[in-house]
């Protein structure tokens, strides 16, 4: 029933904006699609699952060296959240930069990739990284599921 107690094709008001565009008729296309990236499969855009997957194994690991360097250095337990981020940090940095991949993203399967198919570098990467642990730009998706630290590194996060 539409919402004047009709029966009818027209949707209710709030069906257009709490279910998103497409039941408002609104097609954006896939995550992807006008970035030249498959639908599916290898080489598409990696969806949320996925990287939030990586980010919590990333983060895990992060805890466990931090809680090793505080222990190894007689640190206060108190800057172990301070140590924990400046090792995720560093490992965003660095293996995304060099690799592509950090380890919780090389285990759900999902690497970073420039754009215009050039290696993403220790310069974008930092760029980059700086953002993630930002976490606001990290949160800021646009239709292609790029963050706006993706953005910035003219980076896409993929399966495969």
């Amino acid at each position: 029933m539409s919402s004047d107690g009709r029966r009818g094709a027209t949707p209710r008001w709030t069906q257009t904006w709490l279910t998103g565009t497409r039941s408002a008729g609104v097609d954006l296309g896939e995550p992807g699609e006008r970035l030249g990236l498959p639908v599916s499969g290898s080489g598409s855009a990696a969806g949320y699952g996925r990287r939030l997957g990586a980010l919590f194994v990333d983060w895990a690991l992060s805890l466990l060296v931090a809680s090793l360097l505080t222990r190894a250095f007689d640190l206060e337990p108190s800057q172990r959240s301070l140590v924990t981020l400046a090792v995720f940090a560093v490992q965003a940095w660095v293996l995304t930069g060099l690799l592509g991949v950090t380890i919780g993203k090389r285990l759900f399967g999902v690497r970073v990739v420039r754009l215009d198919g050039r290696p993403l570098g220790l310069g974008w990467g930092l760029a980059r990284a700086v953002l993630l642990i930002a976490v606001v730009p990290a949160l800021i998706w646009d239709r292609d599921q790029r963050g706006l630290h993706d953005r910035a590194a003219n980076t896409v996060v993929i399966k495969g």
